[in-house]
């Protein structure tokens, strides 16, 4: 087996014929940060129950460190899990929390205190050890949480939406922790999130998935500028997706013809014939307003009019009319000495640019397919 984690052909089908997981094959690396990112539903949550034994696959085989583990239950396999809801005791302290699973699988008192204070050291919360969950706040109870799994010396940390509970702030806080945590440590890390942001920041590989099946997998940056399909494309951040027919293609471009005119593309160009049906997807931030003179060579322009302009911090979203449908989103970003007189207001016409190496291509067909 070449990773710590090898799942082969996973199936989970619950009763009634519902397929959780539909024959799902993946590898992890020893020392990976990989993420199972996808809406409610899609698998992910099962797929993590499974490598932690918590549920038992319809088919399929799981294999840890080379050991088939499929048959054995959780607490023969070298992994652990940290949940969403902490499931602390609250009747003890912080030490006895983190604690109790060496306790259980009788560890001797005298190995239990030293590993205790180091997994707490680990989180960071060693001065806590007397304190009670209640008496904690939210990311100072994820963190116990973090230490209990961690003073078990796992092969593997399972991670299931641990954050959801948090709020914005302090959960943006704790992914930049996590991260941290498993640089230092090296641990194999398996999370599962439907929070495409913190998919992004944390993992080295995210693994999206739909229906039960693995759609794309890659390094955060892959799937954001080079997504699979448009599944892919909408979930991994935001896009216009435009649908339209391939007006002439060669060895350099693709022009895609829709109501509102005209883009180009350069990825997958020998892909599309003329006439076939496709899907163009552009994120926001790579769309520029046309100031003077014209548009670099190959470059797509199309003519639209504000419909609305949303401030969001960093940048101001334009929805533009551009006769498809849907508005077109545009992300003006304000940087340092930016004026607000750049934003074009509502009624306004515009002129939009579009490079044609950020557009990405789909046949028409994609869109229906996982």
């Amino acid at each position: 087996m070449g990773g710590i984690i090898e799942i082969a052909n996973l199936t989970k089908t619950y009763r009634g014929g519902v397929v959780a997981v539909d024959d799902l094959s993946l590898e992890v690396g020893e020392g990976e940060f990989v993420t199972l990112l996808g809406p409610s539903g899609c698998g992910k949550t099962t797929t993590l129950r499974m490598i932690a034994g918590f549920e038992t696959p319809t088919k399929g085989r799981i294999y840890l460190a080379g050991e088939d583990v499929t048959e054995l239950p959780p607490y023969r396999r070298q992994v652990n899990t940290v949940f969403q809801d902490y499931a602390l005791f609250p009747h003890m302290t912080i030490r006895d929390n983190v604690g109790y699973g060496l306790r259980v699988s009788g560890v001797p008192k005298s190995e239990i205190a030293p590993r205790v204070a180091e997994a707490l050291t680990t989180v960071g919360l060693l001065e806590k050890a007397e304190a009670r969950p209640g008496n904690l706040s939210g990311g100072q109870k994820q963190r116990v949480a973090l230490a209990r799994a961690l003073v078990r010396n796992p092969k593997v940390l399972l991670l299931d939406e641990p954050l959801s509970a948090l709020d914005a702030k302090l959960r943006e806080a704790m992914q930049v922790e996590l991260k941290h945590l498993h640089q230092r440590l090296g641990l194999t890390f398996v999370f599962v999130t439907h929070d495409q942001t913190e998919a992004l920041v944390m993992s080295d590989r995210v693994v999206v998935m739909d229906r039960g099946k693995i759609v794309q997998s890659g390094a955060p940056t892959e799937l954001y500028d080079d997504p699979a399909t448009p599944y892919v494309a909408n979930f991994i951040g935001t896009s216009n997706m435009i649908r339209g027919e391939v007006a002439h293609a060669n060895g350099e471009l693709t022009a895609v013809r829709f109501a509102g005119g005209e883009l180009h593309a350069t990825s997958g160009s020998a892909r599309f014939g003329v006439g076939q049906k496709v899907v163009a997807s552009v994120r926001p931030e790579k769309v520029q307003l046309r100031g003077e003179g014209e548009a670099p060579a190959g470059h797509a322009v199309i003519e639209g009019t504000v419909i609305d302009s949303l401030f969001h911090g960093k940048a101001f979203r334009l929805e533009v009319d551009i006769r498809q449908g849907t508005p077109f989103l545009v992300d003006i970003q304000l940087t340092t000495g930016a004026r607000l007189a750049r934003v074009p207001a509502a009624g306004a016409a515009v002129a939009l640019v579009v490079d044609p190496q950020t557009v990405s291509l789909f046949p028409a067909e994609a869109e229906e397919t996982p």
